[in-house]
């Protein structure tokens, strides 16, 4: 099974809720429930320490707000990256939330999630 085979409309039905969620552990700082849908790789590539240390003091992390836009969906290999403008609570301005989907053991996982 390969996500790129997807229509748009079908990837963005399952990100946006995984991007919700995302955004709710992060901004209540819920580090385990944050990486739950994660890749293996993914997981294991994740630097705690510095996770962490986002989660403890990064104002932008920790007020993430739900008013986010979908911009587009860009399609490589056997992943997916869904783009969205995110907004912060706290910070004025806008920031590229990117999150990139594919399958692991038939299961659609996170295989990288950033905001720039």
């Amino acid at each position: 099974m390969n996500i790129i085979e997807k229509t748009d409309e079908e990837i963005v039905e399952l990100a946006a809720p995984l991007w919700a969620e995302l955004l709710r552990h992060y901004n209540q700082g819920e580090y385990g429930e944050f990486v739950k849908n994660f890749s293996s790789s993914f997981a294991l590539a994740m630097n705690q320490i510095e996770a962490g240390h986002q989660f403890a003091n990064s104002e932008l992390a920790r007020n993430l707000s739900e008013d986010v836009d979908y911009l587009g969906i860009i399609r490589r290999g056997e992943h997916v990256t869904v783009l969205y403008r995110q907004r912060s609570t706290a910070r004025e301005g806008e920031w590229l939330g990117r999150l990139v989907l594919g399958y692991e053991d038939e299961e659609i996982r996170i295989f990288g999630a950033t905001i720039f």
